[in-house]
């Protein structure tokens, strides 16, 4: 690559590595708050089975590719039943998730529709696989109570934090 391509694609990578920097440091306060605070009731949620709306454009390449992001962006409006109970361990706590469902959908309609989803996780690694080992093991026939231990085994020991996920 010639050294007049390399120069502003480096300044791009930079301003948006202080970006989300900035987005993480500011959001560490937000943390500490709802770290004190009790996890909420998880209200049941209706699986949603018509269309769905298109996924949200983003300024970055997914973390995984984009037919597994598509799979799981599926299985997260589709089950919600499944990832309400499912922790997630990237530190989107400070966010205000409460679950792995969280990293993928926004808001639902009363119906169980997907209204809005959350574009989160179209970057997050941690949070597509989780989501990715939890529709495997639900495939699988594995029931939520297992799948959320499987998970925790999994997660818990290489990441410090984890969302404040209800059981099922």
């Amino acid at each position: 690559m010639p050294i007049r391509g390399f120069l502003p694609a480096a300044g791009l990578f930079l301003g948006a590595f202080a970006l989300v920097t900035a987005v993480v440091e500011a959001g560490q306060h937000t943390h500490a708050t709802q770290a004190q605070a009790a996890p909420r009731r998880v209200a049941p949620m209706k699986a949603h089975g018509g269309p769905l709306p298109a996924l949200p454009s983003v300024p970055y390449a997914p973390s995984r590719p984009m037919a597994v992001v598509r799979q799981v962006y599926e299985f997260a409006a589709r089950h919600p039943e499944v990832l309400q109970y499912i922790p997630c361990y990237c530190g989107c706590e400070r966010v205000g998730h409460n679950g792995n469902h969280d990293c993928f959908v926004k808001s639902r309609a009363v119906n169980g529709t997907v209204i809005a989803w959350d574009a989160h996780g179209i970057g997050c690694a941690i949070c597509l696989d989780v989501g990715k080992d939890a529709m495997t093991l639900f495939n699988a026939g594995t029931p939520v109570p297992q799948i959320r231990t499987a998970i925790e085994r999994k997660y818990a020991s290489h990441f410090p934090s984890a969302t404040p996920t209800a059981r099922p």
